[in-house]
């Protein structure tokens, strides 16, 4: 049964962080006509649609009216940002109901140089995070950088408390720092890649069981980490999302990952799977 879609809004970005995989793709942003014919397809399936797979959201120039359709489907949305846009698209996010939760990947500022101030940066940041909590939505501050940059977790950790004082609580991934905000650790993971080396054949994964992802060209994949759109599963701008997913090549990878027997060649090199030990 799945759970959650990843709907590359645009696989655009105003950085380049080496922790992401990237994408050779032609750059690509969604229109409207074609968010609302997949997002329509997705509703069949899932409550719960990501913003994400590839590329920066808040680039999206019809982020509001994706926001505003996506809450009149029904959808709850989730939204993955390095946060450097969050100051300027405040007011659309903020006042969107369907907006469920926001994760910032903090770490981006380590490995970008940024015509910010870290100060800056994180005061957008922590800015943002508390008063999307006032509107009851969740805010999850990321620092997916184990043996990063210490010295900068330490910083960026030290101002993190000052803006938010008073006891923090701790979780399985990180801390509850109040009401809908939370700091979240994480190690860095090799993304697949068809030219890796083999990583194992024995895991499962989410993919097809829990989610998949639509990247701007409509194409569906079977998991967020398909980057280049290597297991392509059929076009939601074209077929309905039953088709898709009752297509050969869904069914056999699906009960791959049922069976813990994986052919497919790009998921025999995911890091991420390896890590997890799914």
């Amino acid at each position: 049964m799945l759970k959650k879609a990843f709907f590359e809004i645009t696989n655009a970005c105003n950085l380049a962080c080496t922790f992401c995989h990237g994408t050779k793709r032609p750059i690509r942003y969604v229109t409207a006509e074609e968010f609302t014919r997949a997002a329509g397809e997705l509703k069949k399936v899932v409550d719960y649609l990501y913003f994400h797979v590839m590329g920066e959201p808040l680039l999206h120039p019809e982020l509001g009216n994706f926001l505003s359709i996506a809450g009149d489907m029904g959808f709850r949305v989730i939204l993955t940002t390095n946060g450097t846009l969050l100051p300027r698209k405040r007011e659309i996010l903020l006042n969107a109901p369907a907006l469920h939760k926001v994760s910032v990947s903090l770490h981006s500022y380590e490995v970008n140089r940024l015509n910010i101030t870290l100060d800056d940066y994180l005061t957008g940041c922590f800015t943002f995070c508390r008063d999307a909590s006032d509107r009851g939505i969740i805010s999850v501050m990321r620092l997916w950088n184990s043996g990063g940059a210490d010295a900068l977790n330490e910083e960026i950790l030290a101002k993190m408390h000052g803006f938010f004082p008073g006891e923090w609580k701790e979780t399985y991934s990180g801390y509850k720092i109040r009401d809908k905000v939370f700091l979240e650790w994480g190690e860095k993971f090799d993304w697949p890649d068809e030219n890796a080396e083999v990583r194992g054949n024995t895991h499962s994964c989410y993919g097809l069981r829990d989610q998949i992802g639509v990247l701007s060209d409509g194409t569906v994949v079977p998991c967020c980490l398909d980057a280049e759109g290597a297991i392509p599963l059929g076009n939601l701008y074209r077929q309905s999302v039953e088709e898709i997913l009752a297509s050969e090549r869904a069914v056999k990878l699906k009960k791959s990952f049922e069976n813990r027997r994986i052919e497919e060649p790009l998921c025999q090199r995911c890091g991420y799977a390896a890590m997890k030990n799914y």
